[in-house]
């Protein structure tokens, strides 16, 4: 009777362990992939709201603070994690130049005593480039460009 009361208490003991353990690990991968994604995805969005138009009349970069946005959220929300809740703040979002302050925290499903683990991550991203020796620039605004020099032939 005495051994087996020492092996369920090992094996309930064990079950808490593990349980304890996929809870600290969900937090920290979730940490670490929830920054990685608003990087990753600042950085996307911050490229796809870049006014084209404005850069060839003007010749500086400027970025679209709606096309930003959309194009955040859309990004964002195709990625992330369905065992989390998250909350977006947009802080800070210049237009000229091209900056912006993010803030994304995010809730694990695990609560103890109602109190969810949670997890926040701020970013602050500004597009900035040398105008003149940039070639991802140079060909972005040359490609709605056209070569009608041979059209007579």
């Amino acid at each position: 009777m005495n051994r087996a009361m020492l092996v369920v208490g090992i094996i309930l003991l064990a079950i808490i362990t593990f349980g304890v353990v996929n809870i600290m690990q969900n937090y920290q991968t979730g940490n670490e992939l929830d920054y990685y994604l608003l990087r990753e995805t600042t950085e996307a969005a911050m490229t796809d709201a870049v006014d084209v138009g404005y850069f060839r009349l003007s010749g500086q970069v400027r970025m679209d603070k709606e096309k930003f946005v959309e194009s955040f959220v859309r990004r964002f929300s195709q990625n992330v994690s369905n065992s989390r809740t998250y909350d977006i703040g947009f802080y800070d979002i210049n237009e000229t130049p091209p900056k912006v302050s993010i803030l994304v925290k995010s809730e694990t499903a695990a609560s103890v005593n109602d109190a969810s683990l949670g997890i926040t991550n701020k970013i602050d991203a500004i597009l900035e480039t040398n105008y003149y020796s940039n070639e991802y620039v140079t060909k972005m605004t040359r490609a709605g460009e056209l070569d009608y020099s041979d059209v007579d032939r």
